[in-house]
């Protein structure tokens, strides 16, 4: 029998569209696959193979489960339409219209009804397994065992069921209404709805459908009115957040009624099935309308105009206080000790008797000495350092510090274009090597950062049994392992090799070589003859990144940082849970309460409202072998423990997991900290009607560093005027890591600070502490200043260095020829008042220069100092040249506290920076590290020999150095 083609179309092209379509279908399906294959492959490596198949079994259960439901609503509704039409049409030029669309669709009425619901369910299948995390938390929700104010619910029903509650009835409301649209234009096109013909307008059947459809969104409408009572603890409408006197009063009774008359009008349509007139639907719309106009809108309105502003801190005192109690429990805020200070104080006693604070003032600042590790510490061109270094504290032999710390990671921007192929940048060229620390609070002869531990190998008093770094910051590319190319080692003169030892990576076999080049869209991962079957893949390297794709419901600090845990490299990164679900609290952007001028766009927290938030998680991610671990460290936190329900228990380590070594390198988090401080500024405050006033409210200072570049500002006349320091007018201070005593605490501790000035002012309000010291972690101390005092804060200190005529001296004249980069503004309190400090480095011109501390900056009180260190300036600040400054405060490289063999080691140190600086003729370089190896030597005779008796031997090698070129 011959095949009729219909005209229009040749039959070759007719063939060509179905075999595009299922092509594009299969490789849509392949390239799904693959993504599938090689996460699991990668959530296996990774040792955290729940979490891949939690959530992707979910988002299948949700994908299938909520997409057949819209299918089927849809399709049903079409279906019933459809075989409800009336049997006769009468004659007219609407229906004459539609006749010749009827004839079109009716003989693919199945593949019609068949596609137009499958397409809408799939999309609402996508929809719904995007909440995936909705769902789960709904079903393994934890008690928080409190409950809110206005209804007395536990904290749980907000956080977990509220959520899946709403989105369930936007997505039944929205099925419901997509099927009243699909069934409408089904009776219109087959004549049930007659919308220009004389007669009916409207069948029986299709009256019914209607009817029975409008019936069931009115009667969700009601369910989404009882819900919206609930929903008040949220509101936006009073002083604060949550449930305000007009909510409670008069917009809450509103729901109530609405409930009611949306469930009558409900009843009104679903009657209009058996009365037949349409009065009744549209009486009943008119009614839902009404209703919702003047007792929803109109009511509340009133109270809240003539009832509640006229009387506002009366009527709002009550809902206020709910609020204070509620987002200071939500944040961590509701224990902060606070103690007045009176903050004036400035007595050179205190001073010059401090042992806790003063000594421990932090001189290197981490945001901008990257290019000085750099240039001191590369030691290979393929290698480099991030640009914000990080603050961690060690105990060396001279007590705990503060340490400028940071890993030598693979820089393949360092490579020459005949370095850049793909064997060089996937093979050889694979990772980092060493670990890097210096003391915060001291520097050489030569204003550089003593560097306690570094060089290649490893030296230094830290043991570091393993410092190839294959997972860090800097490594975001692909790398593999173990194959028949020798990688690049970078340790030693000649650059050796190295072959991994280690579990890291995924084994590349026949498959998973085949799918790795399909997902890299890299050929060479197939063919190439080096990737032997003992190699192995490593990607998703970065740190934060890879903790985040192991825990994807939590929120990540935007700084990670590497440190040394018994003898191996780990990156520490702390993660948070949180939650929009806190009734009562106060909500606060994520992204803008933890930006400062420091911080960076690529680690940024997202612009995402919460009003709960706990460092529930501190995770690890081993630099050599990629390991990920994930601790429990606030284990009352009902979110966590949700999370861990939902991935059946096996995700998370218990908190006594936690090794001693690990214990003392964890940090209180800085973007928990920037969170709480942000709040502080207004719910330090406890009493409703000073909370109302509002005049009592402080406000984060303004970083007057502007990131450590002076600006320079235009006067009258055209000419420019040099500004020393910023307006401070850009950003927020960032708070700082640093080792200090606060008044009332026993001794010194690792804590990160900030300063509170008054709310449209510079005056210094209060001070804020919290302790990363086991045994008093977490604990925030606030020093608050007497009412109306009038003390410098950050930006008025920078004005009163910049009215110095002794720093603008010094200043000024470093500015021909250098580049003046200001350092950290520390506020530190010391006795009664507070001490200021500011290092100033100074670089030349030119992209290869880096920064060398030249100045510090100090003030007390009224006095500002300025010294060649910081003994210099604190000596000004005593009284005079004849007082002592406290042991510590920038003593000559290393400390008098320091061994042996930590002398000894930073000796081989400095010598081995000589003689590379020597071989690169690099004079002045090699003057400097011989002066610093000189000092070691002496320091270390001094010691070894407390009697002077005899002095030890340079390192045989040593050579007499060279007369620099000038």
């Amino acid at each position: 029998m011959a095949v009729r083609i219909p005209a229009g179309l040749p039959a070759r092209p007719r063939l060509l569209v179905p075999v595009v379509i299922v092509v594009a279908v299969v490789l849509v399906l392949a390239g799904v696959a693959v993504a599938l294959y090689t996460d699991l492959l990668w959530f296996r490596e990774a040792g955290f193979p729940t979490i891949f198949s939690t959530v992707l079994r979910t988002r299948a259960l949700l994908f299938i489960g909520f997409g057949l439901l819209m299918a089927v609503a849809i399709a049903a509704n079409l279906l019933i339409a459809y075989r409800s039409r009336p049997p006769f049409r009468p004659m007219s030029l609407e229906q004459q219209n539609l006749e010749r669309y009827r004839v079109a669709v009716e003989p693919y009425l199945r593949p019609v009804l068949l596609l137009t619901s499958g397409i809408i369910g799939i999309f609402a299948g996508l929809s719904a397994a995007g909440h995936w995390q909705t769902w789960l938390l709904w079903r393994n929700a934890t008690s928080f065992g409190q409950k809110d104010a206005q209804f007395g619910k536990d904290i749980s029903f907000y956080t977990f069921s509220y959520p899946m509650y709403r989105f369930a009835l936007t997505f039944v409301l929205t099925a419901v209404i997509l099927s009243l649209i699909a069934a409408a234009a089904t009776h219109y096109l087959f004549g049930g709805l007659r919308l220009q013909s004389p007669g009916d307008k409207v069948s029986p059947a299709a009256r019914v459908h209607l009817s029975v459809l409008i019936g069931i969104v009115v009667l969700l409408k009601a369910l989404a009115y009882y819900l919206d009572r609930y929903g008040l603890v949220f509101s936006l409408r009073g002083r604060v957040q949550g449930a305000s006197y007009t909510d409670v009063n008069s917009v809450l009774p509103a729901k109530n009624i609405l409930v009611g008359v949306a469930i009558i009008c409900a009843l009104l349509f679903f009657a209009n099935i058996v009365v037949r007139n349409v009065i009744l639907p549209a009486g009943a719309l008119a009614l839902l309308v009404l209703s919702a106009v003047v007792i929803g809108g109109l009511y509340p309105a009133y109270t809240q105009q003539f009832r509640v502003k006229p009387n506002e801190i009366d009527r709002e005192a009550p809902f206020i206080k709910r609020n204070i109690d509620a987002t200071r429990v939500a944040y961590s805020i509701n224990d902060v000790q606070t103690t007045p200070y009176p903050g004036n104080g400035a007595d050179p006693a205190a001073l010059r008797n401090d042992r806790g604070t003063a000594p421990n003032a932090r001189l290197l600042d981490p945001n901008q000495l990257s290019a000085t590790f750099t240039r001191n510490q590369q030691l290979r061109g393929y290698f480099g350092f991030p640009s914000s270094l990080d603050i961690d504290r060690y105990n060396l032999g001279d007590g705990v510090q503060d340490y400028v710390v940071a890993v030598r990671e693979l820089n393949q921007d360092g490579l020459s274009d005949t370095q850049r192929n793909w064997i060089n940048q996937h093979l050889i060229y694979t990772h980092g090597n060493g670990f890097v620390a210096a003391p915060a609070n001291r520097v050489d002869d030569q204003g550089q950062p003593v560097y306690t531990v570094g060089g290649l190998p490893v030296q230094g008093p830290l043991k570091v049994t393993e410092p190839r770094i294959y997972y860090g910051e800097g490594t975001t590319d692909y790398a593999i392992v173990g194959s028949k190319q020798a990688e690049t080692d970078g340790e030693g003169d000649n650059a050796p090799t190295y072959r991994y030892n280690g579990t890291g990576g995924i084994k590349l076999t026949g498959l998973s070589k085949l799918a790795y080049a399909l997902k890299f869209r890299e050929k060479n991962i197939l063919l190439s003859g080096a990737v032997a079957s003992g190699s192995k893949l490593m990607y998703i390297r970065e740190p934060r990144a890879r903790v985040q794709k192991v825990a994807p419901f939590l929120q990540l600090d935007e700084d990670p940082y590497p440190a040394v845990v018994d003898g191996r490299v780990l990156w520490i990164v702390d993660g948070y849970t949180t939650s929009a679900g806190y009734p009562y609290g106060e909500r606060t952007t994520l992204g803008q309460a933890t930006a400062d001028s420091q911080t960076s766009q690529k680690g940024r927290l997202p612009d995402q409202q919460v009003n709960y938030i706990r460092n529930s998680v501190k995770a690890t991610v081993d630099a050599f072998d990629g390991t990920v671990k994930l601790y429990t460290w606030d284990e009352q936190d009902p979110v966590l423990k949700t999370w861990s329900k939902a991935f059946g228990g096996k995700i998370l380590q218990p908190k006594s997991a936690i090794s001693n070594d690990l214990r003392a390198h964890l940090r209180y988090p800085e973007d928990l900290f920037k969170v709480q401080r942000e709040l502080l500024t207004k719910y330090h405050l406890t009493d409703p009607r000073e909370f109302y006033q509002g005049d009592q409210y402080w406000q984060i200072p303004a970083d007057p560093t502007n990131g450590g570049q002076p600006e320079t500002a235009a006067t009258g006349q055209g000419a420019t005027t040099p500004q020393l320091f910023g307006s401070g007018g850009k950003s927020d201070l960032p708070p700082y890591y640093v080792v200090a005593q606060p008044p009332g605490t026993s001794k010194p501790s690792f804590s990160l600070i900030t300063p509170f000035v008054a709310r449209n002012g510079q005056s210094l309000t209060a001070f804020a502490s919290v302790s990363s010291d086991d045994g008093d972690y977490g604990k925030i101390r606030i020093l608050q200043l007497p009412s109306g005092a009038t003390v410098n804060g950050p930006v008025a200190a920078a004005t009163q260095f910049q009215n110095s005529a002794a720093v603008r001296d010094r200043l000024l004249s470093l500015r021909s020829g250098s580049q003046v980069v200001l350092g950290n503004l520390l506020t530190l309190p010391v006795g009664t008042g507070f001490l200021y400090v500011e290092p100033v480095y100074v670089k030349a011109q030119g992209a290869s220069s880096y920064p060398t501390l030249q100045y510090v900056i100090a003030s007390y009180g009224s006095k500002v100092a300025i010294g060649s260190d910081f003994g210099d300036a604190l000596k000004q600040l005593y009284g005079g040249a004849a007082a002592t400054p406290p042991t510590g405060s920038n003593p000559p490289p290393p400390s008098t506290g320091s061994t042996v063999a930590q002398l000894a080691a930073q000796a081989q140190i400095a010598y081995t920076d000589g003689q590379k600086a020597l071989a690169k003729g690099d004079f002045a370089a090699y003057g400097v590290a011989q002066a610093r190896l000189k000092t070691l030597l002496d320091q270390l005779a001094s010691t070894a020999n407390p009697s002077g008796s005899a002095s030890p031997s340079p390192p045989s090698s040593a050579q007499p150095a060279p007369s620099p070129s000038r």
